[in-house]
């Protein structure tokens, strides 16, 4: 997209971009980091000026109201920064991870001359039947039932029209307002925003190409190939593009409609082990792992085993990482602090901290573990002063912990709910 045009879209956006940092406050929160850093009396006085006439409520609930009101890109873009804990204080990190990613489909005929323009055939020559409702709709694609002319039932993921451009404009826009922030405050410049704007650009274009989140489906599929646990839906790939996927219909019940679960007999306590199961072999075994395990997701299929849908978020970890991840594992269960702390090290990035200030704050967190049998220890909490720790040191973790550690974040979730003794 180029020209007048759009130059004016971005110039209307980039203002009410500036009105929603003014509106919630955000620009106090800039000031105040910059006032803090160079204890200038006039960056002071700016900050309490700043003040008036905003929102009066907590940064971080003004932070994840900014992102509300600025659209499906924005709430994304808080999502992925929730997962940084490493970088961004806990009560910003919690209330950005309340961000949900909810909106209106898009009407059925942009659906179709969508799939038709990626298939370059007429809907009917693919489907015998297409339910012009979608069953999902999220930000980046919508989902529609359909039927093949063999009868087979399946899955049809499509794009949301334009969503490239829109894209590229509020990435342009967060790598201004990342810049800025950078130049005007040392605590920004700590958040690395460059680094995780990049992050969010690679996770947004993956998502954005449906023929590889069909190859990370077929990879899982292969690497299950006939597990009684897990099975992974078909891809059909003569109708899978960049903008249309179209796969297997999963006929089961949502992992997180547990009263249905027990109405048929399901026994959610072996269903979690299985769970926990099937995520740790992906993890230990393969170094590749679904990475969005959240309940609509999840579901169980009549034969017992689990089915998971949406590909697009995949974690890849490689053999050194997963064993560094089983020497931490080890370290925690003996209560060994000084493993624990060459392996925080080795994932500081190149970054060398304090190993003395560094020890100690290990060691108090296994201290506090003392009393505690590793199998009663939350995977959440562990998570959580681990990152804490690499914080304090001004330490970042690697991309690929960053996506293993949200992930079971989200999988902690699930299984609690399925059974609260399973950690």
């Amino acid at each position: 997209m180029n020209g007048p045009i759009s130059w004016f879209s971005s110039t209307r956006r980039l203002i009410r971009i500036l009105w929603t940092v003014r509106r919630f406050g955000l620009d106090e929160l800039v000031v105040s980091g910059a006032a803090s850093s160079s204890r200038s009396p006039w960056l002071l006085r700016m900050t309490r000026w700043l003040r008036m006439g905003t929102i009066r409520e907590p940064r971080g609930v003004r932070l994840r109201m900014a992102f509300e009101s600025l659209g499906p890109i924005f709430v994304k873009f808080g999502q992925v920064l929730s997962t940084r804990r490493d970088l961004l204080p806990p009560d910003i990190a919690n209330e950005l991870a309340l961000l949900q990613d909810r909106v209106p489909p898009f009407p059925a005929d942009q659906a179709v001359a969508e799939i038709e323009r990626g298939l370059v055939m007429r809907l009917e020559q693919a489907f015998a039947e297409f339910g012009r409702e979608p069953i999902a709709s999220a930000s980046i694609a919508q989902v529609h039932r359909a039927r093949l002319h063999d009868g087979t039932q399946v899955a049809v993921k499509v794009l949301r029209p334009g969503m490239l451009d829109v894209i590229e404009d509020d990435l342009s826009l967060l790598r201004t307002g990342a810049t800025l922030a950078m130049r005007l405050s040392a605590d920004a410049r700590r958040l690395r925003p460059m680094e995780v704007v990049d992050e969010f650009d690679h996770y947004l274009h993956d998502e954005l190409d449906l023929v590889r989140e069909a190859a990370n489906a077929n990879q899982l599929k292969r690497n299950f190939e006939g597990s009684t646990l897990l099975r992974i839906p078909q891809m059909y790939w003569d109708y899978c593009r960049r903008n249309v996927l179209v796969m297997e219909w999963v006929n089961g019940i949502p992992i997180g409609q547990t009263e249905r679960m027990r109405a048929v007999g399901i026994d959610l306590e072996k269903l979690s082990r299985d769970g926990v199961e099937i995520f740790f072999t992906q993890v230990f075994r393969d170094g590749f792992f679904h990475a969005d395990p959240h309940p609509g997701n999840i579901f169980i299929r009549d034969d017992g085993r689990i089915s998971l849908i949406d590909f697009g978020l995949v974690g890849h970890l490689s053999a050194p990482r997963r064993h560094e991840i089983l020497s931490l594992i080890k370290a925690l269960a003996e209560r060994d602090p000084f493993t624990m702390q060459y392996v925080l090290g080795n994932w500081a990035q190149g970054e060398l901290p304090d190993e003395n200030l560094l020890g100690a704050d290990v060691l108090e967190m296994l201290l506090n573990y003392e009393n505690t049998p590793v199998s009663d220890l939350r995977i959440s909490q562990v998570i959580n002063d681990i990152t804490q720790i690499m914080r304090g040191h001004g330490l970042t973790l690697p991309a690929d912990l960053v996506m293993l550690f949200k992930t079971l974040i989200t999988l902690e979730g699930v299984v609690k709910r399925l059974d609260g003794s399973t950690e």
